[in-house]
């Protein structure tokens, strides 16, 4: 019995020991099993992270330098700003998605970092090529002018300072004289009437900003030395346009012209200037020479408006100026845009789209003496525009008003005549209280900043 007992036993032990083996193996299987469901979760949700990761880095990064050839084919395979590209950043854009700009351009500009743009409050006088400029340093020393403006390129002289632009260096300047054009001979385009960095560095001691203006699409001079970068008709025949001095104009469409502007810009940065104003930014007005002539741009269903292009050549400058360094970009615009649709079109200055270029300011030139007789402005008639110096420039900037305090609007610091228009039959001779009334009228629409205008540079009696 006792020997039977003992058999016994040890199979209980025997069965126990299985059962125990048993569920610790359903143990072990089970926290296996878990194991494995966790790792699938958590690869998962990673994936969905990186995912999301990927979704904003496309959403935010912006294009690589354009490398269209200029006639509107693009020549790279640049993303639009909602596709990756390795070192970019996000860059705020205020217009709408444009396609057609799109294909016709290619994308915006890649820009690997901003910097914040360092606005400058201007109160301002032009001062051409640095005309009379002793005698207008002490205006500024003696009054509140912080700013002078200062011609890098214009109209009439080509590149005025000492360039090393080798596009500028190569064009000869061409002159009228007499009612006929002359050429000035190789290399006459870079006049080196001063040298920047030493006019920035006498500025800059005195507390002066320095303006460099450039004036774009006018220039008769580089549209005879590169005719295929001027405006012309279906045939390919360069035009001459009545009301713009029966001259020749450089094509806004063209982005060749777009990059010498910018690096002339981008040259005078590096010789100190604190801003870079772009003027004459438009179309010459529509009058040819021969009047069956027509600019030729492109099919109409798939060449973008002349705004379209004003604005994309900003957005391009201010990408690969003001973005990058920190420097303002400014432009000058007719005043009569911000009273007329139509007049805008025509010229390709959408008042309320130009400001929503990303630009730091907008200068709109709100001469009295520009207006016609009879114009309307904010719902007023004014029979003779120059002799309301304030009330044209208080309506003229009202008019304007609603565009301008759109989100992302560029500041208004509109231009002040300072010259008197005897030209007009009707006028006012402009002198200091005539211009301080242009000044009170911009301060009276809620704006801050101003530029004087005196084409030669002449503020005796204009202000103090």
């Amino acid at each position: 019995m006792g020997y039977s007992m003992s058999r016994e036993k040890k199979r209980a032990r025997i069965r126990l020991l299985r059962n125990a083996v048993a569920v610790l193996f359903v143990l072990c299987a089970v926290l296996l099993i878990a194991d494995i469901i966790c790792m699938i979760i958590l690869i998962s949700g990673k994936g969905k992270s990186k995912d999301k990761a990927t979704d904003t880095t496309i959403a935010s990064t912006v294009l690589p330098t354009d490398t269209t050839d200029g006639s509107g084919t693009d020549a790279s395979s640049e993303a639009t700003d909602t596709s990756a590209q390795p070192g970019g950043v996000e860059v705020k854009e205020y217009l709408p998605q444009n396609d057609l700009a799109e294909a016709y351009w290619g994308p915006l500009p890649e820009v690997s970092e901003v910097k914040p743009v360092q606005h400058n409050e201007i109160h301002g006088i032009y001062i051409a090529s640095c005309m009379h400029f002793e005698e207008n340093l002490e205006l500024a020393k003696n009054t509140d002018i912080n700013a002078f403006v200062i011609d890098l390129k214009d109209e009439g002289g080509g590149v005025y300072f000492n360039t090393d632009n080798e596009l500028a260096k190569s064009m000869n300047l061409w002159v009228e004289e007499g009612g006929e054009w002359k050429d000035k001979g190789a290399g006459s385009y870079v006049t080196g009437s001063y040298n920047l960095e030493n006019v920035v560095q006498k500025c800059h001691e005195n507390n002066i900003k320095v303006i460099g203006r450039i004036v774009c699409f006018n220039d008769p001079s580089m549209a005879r030395n590169h005719p295929e970068m001027s405006i012309q008709d279906e045939n390919g025949n360069s035009m001459h346009f009545n009301l713009e001095g029966k001259h020749q104009f450089l094509n806004p469409y063209d982005k060749r012209v777009w990059d010498f502007l910018i690096d002339l810009a981008l040259e005078a940065i590096d010789k100190g200037v604190d801003e870079i104003q772009f003027d004459y930014v438009r179309f010459p007005t529509i009058s040819t020479k021969k009047y069956n002539e027509k600019p030729y741009f492109g099919p109409e269903d798939t060449t973008p408006s002349r705004i379209d292009a004003i604005n994309r050549f900003l957005q391009t400058a201010r990408r690969r100026i003001q973005d990058p360094t920190g420097i303002p970009v400014t432009a000058d615009v007719f005043g009569i845009i911000l009273s007329s649709e139509l007049d805008g079109k025509l010229i390709g200055q959408g008042w309320d789209t130009v400001g929503l270029t990303g630009i730091d300011s907008l200068c709109p030139m709100l001469y009295p003496s520009h207006y016609a007789d009879n114009t309307q402005l904010n719902g007023k008639t004014f029979d003779y525009p120059d002799l309301y110096p304030h009330d044209v420039m208080y309506n003229a900037l009202l008019a304007g008003k609603t565009a301008a305090d759109q989100e992302g609007y560029a500041t208004v610091r509109p231009y002040v005549q300072a010259f008197t228009a005897t030209w007009v039959t009707h006028h006012l001779n402009y002198k200091v209280p005539e211009v301080k009334a242009q000044i009170q009228a911009i301060y009276d629409a809620g704006y801050d900043e101003w530029i004087l205008w005196n084409a030669a540079a002449n503020y005796t009696n204009r202000y103090e």
